[in-house]
């Protein structure tokens, strides 16, 4: 833009022709709504020549009818009544986002489709799980510590804990239909074919251990509880290395629900929370959720899921939130959810869910004996008393000292008093590989510590 159009001059004296560009400013700040209460009743009908700017105040303005310009068949401006108020956060391109032309001056229509595309999300169910047919094995002592103390509050109050364990590569037989039909066609043809077909196919997950970190019991948030910030979290998994463990998984209890709510918005969103996490992003992990509940019947059962890779990349992205319904997950305005064809606001919890088998198993290596960290109105709590409790039945029952020492939660207090990067190391060495005698100093520490004597 060169060259300023003169008012008063006709377009053809300046040299306007058919295809030439005409270029226009606007000044945002001679701009301003028409309060529909000073507008005439015909002005809806009538061609508007000219505007009077109306300065509303803020309360005036959120009461008053908003009214807008547009351009009748015949030419004219006319100015009529809209409902839709002028907001900031829908001027952009989504909710909540930029204008197109704040990110970018010129757009091709691949551009912004692409650009959409980001925005929605096509709903559906992911039947394939990334657990192999061994599923989970939760070690039976540790789990009956997290249901018993459950059990203490009849499953009213809700509360959470870290899995420990172990990956396990596992073998399946596999073979898809396409590759059946192949093999058949070369056995018509007399070709030899490989009748058996076994490949690693996704892992089994073995819990070991639970680690229950610093945590507030509050019915009133949709978790029922509040993670607090926890000191020993780095030594818990530094521990956990020593001990050849790594985080497998979470584990939560819950009230009782009506059948068919198997997890509710928030624990969705805490799995793929930690799902994420666990795979460094968006990618498939053996990572799975234990919750445990109560049946009309008394029993408490459990069971285990994870959530699928799209839920995962909706919970990066920011598109699902929390909602008055906690059988459901809400979709973000500023995001999109197709459902069966259709646009929806919600998806229900079970479509990101898979099913994981689930069994138990008594741990070769270790015991759960000693009480878990962090628990309020528990009748045991971590002390040095319990500590000789625990290794003073070494020798009766065929306990050694080194079987009784084998327990998470007792390293985990251990390391207390012990230098984690170089006492815990050598007592956990010993303690997976029981052919390497723990050192004799390390067990007189230990026993003095419990108030034993020098015999253990």
């Amino acid at each position: 833009c060169t060259q300023s159009l003169m008012k008063f001059s006709s377009l053809e004296s300046q040299g306007i022709r058919h295809g030439s560009m005409v270029y226009t400013r606007v000044d945002a700040s001679t701009c301003a709504l028409s309060d529909a209460s000073e507008v005439p009743p015909d002005l809806n009908t009538t061609t508007t020549t000219t505007t009077k700017s109306t300065s509303l105040s803020s309360s005036d303005a959120s009461t008053s009818s908003n009214t807008k310009r547009i351009i009748a068949a015949d030419g004219s401006i006319k100015l009529i009544h809209s409902d839709k108020g002028k907001d900031a956060s829908n001027a952009g391109f989504r909710k909540g986002m930029l204008p197109l032309r704040d990110m970018k001056m010129h757009w091709t229509l691949q551009e912004f489709t692409d650009m959409d595309d980001k925005f929605v999300f096509k709903i559906k169910r992911q039947e394939e799980r990334w657990v192999g047919s061994g599923g989970v094995s939760l070690d039976s002592e540790s789990a009956n510590s997290f249901q018993s103390y459950l059990r203490t509050f009849q499953f009213a109050r809700q509360r959470f804990g870290l899995l420990y364990g172990k990956f396990v590569d596992e073998e399946e037989e596999e073979r898809d239909e396409e590759e059946k039909k192949r093999m058949e066609a070369r056995k018509k043809m007399g070709f030899p074919v490989d009748e058996k077909l076994t490949k690693k196919k996704n892992k089994k997950v073995i819990v070991e251990a639970i680690y229950e970190p610093p945590q507030e019991a509050d019915p009133n948030t949709p978790e029922g509880f509040i993670p607090l910030e926890d000191d020993m979290e780095e030594r818990v998994d530094q521990l956990a290395k020593s001990l050849g463990l790594q985080r497998v998984g979470w584990i939560y209890g819950h009230p009782p629900r009506e059948k068919g709510f198997q997890m509710s918005a928030a624990e969705v969103l805490a799995a793929a929370e930690y799902q994420l996490e666990a795979a460094g992003g968006i990618e498939t992990t053996p990572f799975v959720t234990i919750k445990v509940t109560v049946g009309d019947d008394g029993n408490v059962s459990f069971e285990a899921f994870q959530v699928s890779l799209q839920c995962m990349s909706m919970v990066a992205e920011g598109a699902i939130e929390v909602g008055p319904d906690p059988g459901f997950c809400y979709i973000n305005d500023t995001f999109t959810a197709i459902q069966e064809g259709k646009e929806s606001k919600t998806v229900e919890n079970n479509f990101f869910l898979t099913v994981v088998p689930i069994v138990q198993h008594s741990s070769e290596t270790f015991v759960s004996k000693f009480p878990m960290a962090n628990r309020d109105l528990d009748t045991r709590m971590q002390s040095h008393d319990e500590m000789k409790k625990q290794l003073s039945q070494s020798g009766s029952a065929g306990w050694t000292f080194l079987d009784l020492l084998a327990d998470f939660n007792l390293l985990i207090y251990l390391s207390k008093f012990m230098d984690p990067d170089s006492d815990m190391p050598r007592i956990c060495e010993s303690i997976v590989n029981r052919d390497i005698p723990l050192y004799e100093g390390y067990r007189l520490i230990i026993a003095s510590m419990a108030g034993l004597d020098s015999s253990y």
